[in-house]
């Protein structure tokens, strides 16, 4: 293959997509996940990526620099090296993390979390499908579990099912040899329980969502919980009750749970209930509410609480909602500022790619003065450890912590 001038630059300096209308010539039609070849405009060798024909994002780049040859001791490498980078991140009291952070690892379009000792492999493009019998065996043998989960995003599930595929499927007695692998839907819907920072925590591997839970909150979560003791706590978009728990254990005094899924708040109650054996969580009065977070914190009941956690799902999934979710943002933490006692903190945070960390920033901090409360700012805070950001593209997470 070669590029335009622009996605050459832009491979050069690092950036791991090419997209179809950037690629300027290639020597014939190929398959989703062959590996392909750029050469620059001297005709020397400048990376290698797989091939995706079906997707805007032509070529996902694996290596950029002198050419290699691609044999599986050179993937077996590359499994090894995104181990090697969460050296020392986790004790035993956090058996819940993320072992590759696709691109960002150097696996694009793919995702592998453990939890305890089940991991799940997810897949965001269809270069990985054809790759299954031969990396799958390599997931066994370098991370040791036992049993892996298969879960597909949406846009690659028919792909997937005509490739005898489906989401949720359970790798079967895979193996040391590629071709040994075989997928089977997996057996009911197991529910893993493993820890975070010593708390025990539901994760839905089969039909949950992401992988199950949210990992890449773990960082904010610990955060929360040196904030809460002794406060009223509001966990808006509470989903499966993770900062609730937090909170709870570092001794708020009560703990509401906001979402609109009745699913998620019998999840959040489960997830209370692995955790009675800690007195101070044993001790938190805690109630749900099923409501539109929205519709709640503007027109709800007058509650006031000493902690409001704002953490919605992506208010910006495509690039023309961006606008809208910007002024979501600023309308979420209105409501949220105009429920915090004197003293109290607010934390919202955003999970929309689309919305750049100077806008959502921005936004909340143009809302909190325009509220006309002394406030001040404890922190802003980004991605977790085990899930990092090397390319703009891949900035997603951001929170900012006020105080009023």
């Amino acid at each position: 293959m070669r590029l335009g001038p622009a996605a050459e630059s832009a491979v050069r300096q690092g950036h791991p997509w090419v997209y179809t209308d950037r690629i300027k010539e290639q020597n014939r039609a190929g398959n989703a996940g062959e590996l392909a070849v750029i050469y620059d405009r001297q005709d020397r060798f400048l990376a290698l990526g797989l091939y995706d024909p079906d997707s805007a994002i032509g070529l996902r780049i694996l290596h950029v620099g002198k050419p290699v040859t691609v044999t599986p001791d050179w993937w077996r490498e590359r499994l090894r090296a995104s181990r090697e980078r969460r050296r020392g991140l986790f004790d035993d009291q956090t058996t819940g993390y993320r072992w590759i952070h696709g691109e960002n690892d150097g696996w694009p379009g793919l995702v592998l979390d453990r939890y305890e000792q089940t991991v799940v492999l997810k897949l965001y493009s269809t270069v990985w499908l054809s790759r299954l019998t031969e990396l799958v065996p390599m997931l066994f043998a370098e991370f040791h579990p036992d049993r892996l989960i298969l879960r597909l995003s949406r846009n690659i599930q028919e792909a997937a099912a005509k490739a005898g595929l489906g989401d949720g499927f359970e790798a079967v007695a895979p193996g040391p040899e590629a071709g040994d692998v075989r997928f089977v839907t997996a057996t009911a819907d197991p529910v893993i329980v493993f820890q975070e920072s010593g708390l025990r925590f539901e994760a839905e591997v089969v039909r949950g969502q992401k992988t199950g839970f949210y990992l890449d909150q773990r960082e904010n979560r610990r955060r929360v919980e040196t904030y809460a003791a002794g406060r009223d706590v509001l966990n808006a978009f509470s989903f499966s009750g993770g900062f609730s728990l937090y909170a709870a254990r570092g001794g708020a005094r009560s703990l509401t749970d906001l979402d609109i899924s009745a699913h998620a708040l019998a999840s959040a109650k489960r997830n209370v209930a692995l955790n009675l054996d800690q007195a101070r969580i044993t001790g938190c009065r805690h109630e749900s509410v099923q409501a539109d977070c929205f519709d709640w914190l503007a027109t709800g009941p007058r509650r006031e609480f000493d902690l409001i956690i704002l953490d919605p799902p992506s208010l910006a999934r495509r690039e023309h909602e961006r606008a809208g979710a910007i002024q979501a943002y600023g309308k979420l933490a209105a409501s949220g500022i105009g429920r915090l006692r004197p003293g109290g903190i607010l934390l919202s945070a955003s999970c929309s790619a689309h919305v750049t960390e100077g806008e959502f920033f921005g936004v909340v901090r143009d809302t909190a003065r325009r509220s006309g409360r002394h406030h001040s700012e404890l922190c802003t805070t980004r991605h977790a450890p085990d899930h990092p950001a090397t390319f703009p593209e891949a900035w997603y997470l951001k929170a900012i912590y006020l105080q009023f």
